[in-house]
């Protein structure tokens, strides 16, 4: 079922913005961008031109804009510009801030929207799953656990050895096919401007592009689809690491700009949020968790403004923790129980092994002989008590195809390349007896 499209505004009252944010609003577009017609106007702002249009014809009124020429359609085809009373008063703005991009929407708006969009009860098929990791080899006993936690939503902590593709699995997660929803490009909250959209993590869909904004807006009936202040886009993916700091999880102010950017939560909702290295943060596993305590529990944050108020925010992310840390290095059993769901990740069995190195052979178009990888196994695992790894088969492969290519060999595995491979993939422990 498609997420309910945010309505398009038909009033200023029903924008939820001020008449004089608007108009603040209006006058920094106008100095940034010069002249500037009705129609290209009523795009930057993302609100129909006959929304803004009596706020225009005031500003007129004012002799704070005034209209160079026209094409004759009216006022939507003239051509604004500020005059001197104008620019004036639009650098008084641009010192309380100098957000000048799509008319934010309200924070009340934001968390209705965002309510809208949950994923609901039983959204997950196993079909679906299996489809969005089929290029992992995995076991039915992991299946059934990441089912539910996965169709949960809720927190979820994967656990295990090092190279065993914690992380490869949570990003596939990303690949279950699930409806695209809308992402604002900003939000307003006690005045205060919360920019959301970042191009590193949302990825507009291509059915409303701002030109298609444009041109829809020039049309006479002014018909959208949904909302402009909002984009369409794939739920959001978000990964951080060993960088991740307690600040990051709370509004940035910029002051050079004024305008705060949300942080990694807010703008993973309705999404998810992956946080990597578990345990190896600037900060504790339990300063982390603390942080989200009642989040977690709520679905409700609260983020500071520079100012010292406070901002109740949605909080709709699926939050994945992956460690290689023993969970009892993270914390107490108290502790742990803050997330709900748990997941070992266990290191391969010899056929799960054998697998991954076949599917890799095949991707990369590298024949061999399995008796080739019996031999091996033998040799460098079994005799030595060396630990399966998943990313083994990967590592040790790409290094044979590399020295296959270097030394212009036939394309084929032997035993003298994958022993080559073997050798040059892993450090030796007793190497101090050299």
């Amino acid at each position: 079922m498609p997420v309910l499209a945010p309505v398009v505004p038909e009033s200023l009252e029903a924008t939820g913005l001020k008449d004089t944010f608007i108009e603040s609003l209006i006058l920094k577009i106008l100095y940034f961008r010069g002249e500037i017609t009705g129609r290209q106007l009523g795009s930057a702002i993302a609100l129909k031109f006959s929304l803004i249009e009596q706020i225009l014809d005031n500003l007129k009124r004012l002799q704070l804009i005034a209209v160079k020429k026209s094409l004759g359609m009216g006022s939507v085809s003239g051509t604004f510009h500020l005059t001197e009373a104008g620019r004036i008063l639009a650098r008084d703005h641009l010192l309380q801030n100098q957000y000048a991009g799509p008319a934010p929407v309200p924070i009340d708006q934001y968390t209705a929207q965002i309510a809208k969009q949950r994923l609901r009860d039983s959204w997950l098929t196993k079909e679906n799953l299996l489809e969005a990791l089929k290029g992992l080899v995995l076991t039915k006993e992991i299946i059934s656990q990441l089912g539910p936690a996965v169709n949960a939503g809720k927190s979820f902590l994967i656990y295990g050895q090092p190279g065993n593709g914690k992380t490869f699995l949570a990003e596939a997660l990303f690949k279950i096919s699930r409806e695209p929803i809308y992402i604002p490009f900003a939000i307003e909250a006690q005045g205060q401007i919360i920019q959301v959209h970042d191009p590193l993590y949302h990825k507009p869909l291509h059915t409303h592009k701002q030109d298609e904004v444009e041109s829809v807006m020039s049309a006479v009936n002014e018909e959208l689809t949904y909302d402009p202040r909002w984009f369409h886009a794939p739920r959001p993916f978000i990964m951080t690491g060993g960088e991740l700091s307690l600040s990051m999880l709370d509004l940035s102010f910029n002051q050079g700009s004024k305008i705060y950017d949300a942080p990694f939560q807010v703008k993973a909702n309705n999404g998810i949020y992956l946080i990597d290295d578990f345990g190896r943060q600037k900060v504790s596993p339990a300063e982390v968790l603390n942080r989200w305590i009642v989040p977690m529990e709520r679905k409700q944050d609260y983020l500071s403004f520079e100012t010292g108020g406070k901002v109740a925010m949605p909080f709709e992310c699926f939050l994945i923790f992956s460690t290689n840390l023993n969970p009892e290095q993270l914390g107490d059993e108290a502790f742990l129980r803050r997330i709900q769901y748990k997941m070992m990740m266990k290191s391969p069995a010899e056929e799960e092994f054998k697998e991954i190195f076949r599917r890799f052979c095949a991707s990369q178009q590298l024949p061999f002989e399995e008796e080739l990888l019996d031999e091996f196994i033998q040799l460098r695992y079994q005799q030595t008590g060396k630990k399966m790894r998943r990313c083994h088969p990967r590592d040790v492969l790409s290094h044979a195809i590399d020295f296959i290519r270097f030394e212009r060999l036939p394309f084929e595995l032997t035993g003298e390349v994958l022993d080559h491979a073997f050798e040059s993939c892993f450090v030796t422990i007793d190497h101090k007896q050299d």
